[in-house]
């Protein structure tokens, strides 16, 4: 496949078991993504070694800071030379757009970088604690709408949030969908989910897959199956 549209989630603590596992998966199949916890772990050299097995990297870092402190870890990430990368939108737009500026200075070429909007383990009862008393598919459109406006090439959404996103935004902006799970699996710690073929009819353009992928016996066979289900 060209243009992989599943990416796995390595969301495995220690760098030698997330590499046996890409080993079981095939790089022309999938995107892999490292997360916080093996990054923090294993560091740089997770990266290194899953481009040496021939896997584009999706850095899901999730940078939140001030604008100068963002697009320093943003000018690092790109220099890594991974596929995508990520910061959360409710940064605000100066963040975004010194994040949009330190990527394209990278002598490695400029990822895609999009943003976060609310994470799927979040409800309306989530959001009303810290204060945000929007529904949660409001709050969704308000920062994808900023994070188009602040230059990102796409945001982190719930598939659930597709439908409207795809009417406020441009064509072509990306949809990164976390939250998918194949029919019958377990939900895990996600609350805003669909399955494979749900995402992509409602719009996505990625779809972000750990457990039902890491967690199967076997894990090539599972992707083939989410493959099938997504049509």
């Amino acid at each position: 496949m060209t243009d992989p549209r599943i990416i796995v989630a390595l969301d495995i603590p220690q760098a030698d078991a997330a590499l046996a596992m890409a080993d079981r998966l095939d790089a022309a199949r999938c995107r892999v993504k490292v997360g916080k916890e093996l990054f923090t772990r294993a560091g740089p050299g997770i990266v290194h070694a899953l481009h040496a097995r021939g896997f584009q990297v999706f850095l899901d870092l999730k940078f939140h800071d001030i604008p100068n402190t963002v697009a320093g870890a943003c000018r690092a990430a790109a220099d890594l030379g991974v596929w995508m990368l990520n910061v959360h939108a409710s940064g605000g737009a100066a963040m975004m757009r010194s994040a949009r500026d330190a990527v394209g200075e990278s002598a490695r070429g400029a990822p895609l970088l999009i943003a976060v909007t609310v994470l799927t383990s979040l409800d309306e009862s989530d959001l009303a604690q810290v204060g945000m008393l929007a529904d949660v598919t409001q709050q969704v459109v308000r920062l994808a709408t900023l994070a188009e406006s602040s230059g990102m090439d796409g945001v982190v959404c719930s598939p659930v949030d597709l439908v409207r996103l795809r009417v406020a935004l441009a064509p072509g902006f990306l949809a990164v969908t976390p939250g998918v799970r194949p029919a019958g699996a377990a939900s895990g710690d996600q609350k805003r989910i669909a399955t494979p073929a749900a995402a992509v009819a409602a719009g996505a353009s990625y779809l972000v897959i750990g457990r039902p992928i890491t967690g199967a016996g076997d894990p090539l066979a599972a992707l083939a199956a989410i493959e099938a289900e997504r049509g």
